[in-house]
């Protein structure tokens, strides 16, 4: 039988039953017994289920993924994706998932430290203004125990905007669903309590004129929320 083969070894008869696994996988999509949204059976249980090693399942689920038909979440699992939704940008994005807003604070780190270290070289006194008052009004509602969700984006996409190219402000607002959290949708997660503190620093760099300390800034104000969603999601796993 295909399970006293050596598992990390694919030869002619088992590169056919990869093609037979995976194709038993695409039927089963295609008929609706997994739907958009579901998680595949586990590695272990596939392999029972076929008869067939754990190396010929990873090697039909990574057909299907190459299809689009499969997303691995790194630490979860693999689950169905939405056909209709298939190469739309941030199409896998779901604010069910703590793993999406991970995805997107990644990306944000990225982006976000750069256009502060730009925004410090080429903000407007307008531009400059609006960031401040944005970030006065935060700091208002964190007394007032009132939200800060969307003041937040706002300061945010107010330093996108003084960074003079306009991409970076367009990026903001093409993610901002997964910008605008409700706790409720990525579970129990506690306001930052340093957010104004953080929020200062990077306006202070903002109004001295000072790239590297705006990108130093951003940076650790946006890996400080990576790193209570990486908690959060350990958690999560371990439950």
């Amino acid at each position: 039988m295909e399970q006293n083969r050596d598992p990390e070894k694919i030869d002619l008869v088992g590169r056919s039953l990869v093609t037979q696994v995976a194709a038993s996988l695409r039927r089963d999509i295609e008929g609706g017994k997994f739907k958009p949204g579901d998680k595949l059976p586990s590695e272990n249980d596939l392999t029972g289920l076929h008869s067939v090693s754990r190396a010929v399942i990873r090697e039909a689920v990574a057909i299907l993924r190459a299809e689009g038909m499969l997303e691995a979440r790194r630490g979860v699992g693999v689950f169905v994706t939405d056909s209709e939704l298939k190469g739309t940008p941030f199409s896998g994005l779901s604010l069910e998932r703590i793993s999406s807003v991970i995805e997107l604070l990644e990306l944000r780190a990225a982006c976000e430290t750069e256009a502060a270290g730009l925004a410090a070289a080429r903000r407007s006194p307008t531009q400059l203004e609006a960031i401040i008052d944005v970030h006065r009004r935060i700091g208002a509602n964190v007394e007032k125990g009132l939200s800060t969700r969307d003041d937040d984006f706002a300061f945010h996409l107010g330093i996108a905007q003084a960074t003079q190219n306009r991409r970076f402000s367009e990026l903001l607002l093409l993610i901002k669903p997964g910008i605008i959290l409700n706790r409720t949708q990525t579970g129990t997660m506690t306001m930052n309590p340093h957010l104004q503190e953080e929020h200062g620093r990077i306006v202070n760099a903002i109004f001295g004129g000072d790239a590297t300390a705006a990108r130093e800034a951003m940076n650790t104000h946006l890996q400080g929320s990576l790193i209570r969603y990486k908690t959060l999601l350990i958690e999560r796993i371990s439950e």
